[in-house]
């Protein structure tokens, strides 16, 4: 779309979605504006605008420099748009922020549902057709959450990829910034602008969109999970994700039921460590001195960390090392690895338990095994919310999961659905 339509569109709907927490008009360019329309999440620096990271005290209230993945944005002809919503500090899976306010998910005008977080506007922007394209950073799901939860594609590439230049961190070791669009083929575009290295983070070369959006996926072998190791599900997930499956095989994938040496929650609780041992590390004078403003909840998320001595932190990441090993070992047998996104779709606002996390059960695994990850869409439940697909890849195979992702998204059925925004206009 234009800038102008984008514009257009933001100014018509965000009033309500409020996906944005700034609107750039005329909208940020480069020396040419002829690529998509983009939006940024507010965790990603922009020169002279302020990076509130969800918190009532920015984070930054004027950076000095544009993030890595921000110039390139611009170099690559991108109009930047606004930036976007994130949870405070990027630290939660359900969308939630109580200290400046959370999106409404685009796909239920009558009740506020989660839009997953942490990257909550980034996905409504994108499900609700305000831009094109937007960047969201995943420490444990946060591209792929609420690209599930809000019907768009979720691409979380593994680690050296994209440079974290600009981005601020929640858990270093952890971290990526990937793309949110509504089809595979413009976020792996994306991915394929904001890539390759940096001379601090990014080490590894940018990424071919085109090589792997003409890939041929016939006969690749994928191991699917079977319902029995994927925990509590949602019946409509349980249901879409079989039928997904069968779609992916009518697509000439070879799937395969197969049990990895570690299922994929076993991830999450090592991975919620390490997120609050170095989040803590990190932001512990920020919190301090800041605790009375922000949301309660991502204060005791940090603060969690307090518990976590340098010695056990050291342990784990020893034991990640393990881990990352053995699973790679034994993936190595495949093309990648299939399961739901989310085990529930968007919860109503109201009806969230934050001592709980269940968007991120199968989302963590990814990163704390540092694979790249995508989520397309694979249908509505009967309420009419969206259900995602996940493929986790190979280390350092973004080619192969956007390959599958793109197949998978051709005989998916979701054919570009878009949410009915008339109760937002």
């Amino acid at each position: 779309m234009t800038p102008q339509d984008a514009l257009t569109r933001i100014r018509r709907y965000d009033g309500r979605l409020k996906a944005f927490v700034q609107v750039f008009d005329p909208p940020l360019a480069g020396e040419t504006a002829d690529g998509p329309t983009v939006a940024v999440k507010d965790l990603i620096d922009i020169a002279g605008v302020p990076t509130g990271g969800g918190a009532r005290v920015p984070l930054d209230p004027k950076p000095a420099h544009n993030a890595v993945v921000v110039d390139r944005l611009l170099q690559a002809g991108c109009a930047i748009v606004g930036k976007t919503q994130t949870v405070e500090l990027a630290y939660g899976g359900w969308g939630t922020n109580r200290a400046v306010g959370a999106p409404w998910n685009p796909w239920d005008a009558a009740v506020h549902r989660a839009p997953g977080g942490s990257s909550s506007g980034s996905a409504v922007a994108v499900a609700a057709g305000l831009c094109d394209a937007a960047l969201g950073s995943d420490t444990g799901g946060s591209v792929r959450i609420p690209a599930a939860t809000c019907g768009v594609v979720g691409l979380k590439p593994g680690r050296g990829l994209v440079s974290l230049k600009g981005v601020h961190p929640l858990s270093p070791s952890l971290d990526t910034v990937g793309a949110l669009a509504p089809d595979v083929a413009t976020a792996a575009r994306v991915l394929a602008v904001i890539s390759g290295p940096d001379g601090v983070s990014a080490t590894r070369e940018p990424f071919d969109a085109r090589a792997a959006l003409s890939a041929d996926v016939t006969g690749c072998r994928v191991a699917a999970m079977p319902l029995q190791e994927l925990g509590a599900l949602d019946p409509d997930v349980a249901r879409l994700y079989a039928e997904g499956l069968e779609r992916l095989a009518g697509a000439g994938v070879r799937v395969e039921t197969a049990r990895p040496p570690q299922a994929l929650e076993q991830s999450f609780t090592p991975n919620g460590m390490l997120m609050s041992g170095e989040g803590w590390r990190i932001w512990r004078e920020r919190i301090e001195a800041h605790a009375e403003v922000m949301d309660p909840w991502i204060v005791r998320r940090f603060e969690a960390g307090r518990e976590v001595s340098d010695e056990r932190l050291a342990e784990a990441h020893l034991r990640r090392a393990a881990d990352q090993a053995e699973f790679h070992a034994w993936l190595g047998g495949f093309h990648a690895m299939i399961s739901p996104t989310c085990p529930i779709p968007g919860p109503p606002m109201d009806a969230i338990d934050e001592t709980t996390s269940p968007l991120s059960r199968l989302t963590r695994a990814a990163n704390y095994l540092d694979l790249p990850a995508i989520s397309v869409p694979c249908g509505l439940t009967r309420e009419g919310l969206p259900v995602g697909f996940q493929v986790i890849g190979r280390p350092r195979d973004e080619a192969g999961v956007v390959a599958l992702g793109a197949a998978f998204e051709k005989v998916s059925g979701w054919n570009g659905r878009r949410p009915d925004l008339s109760g937002f206009g």
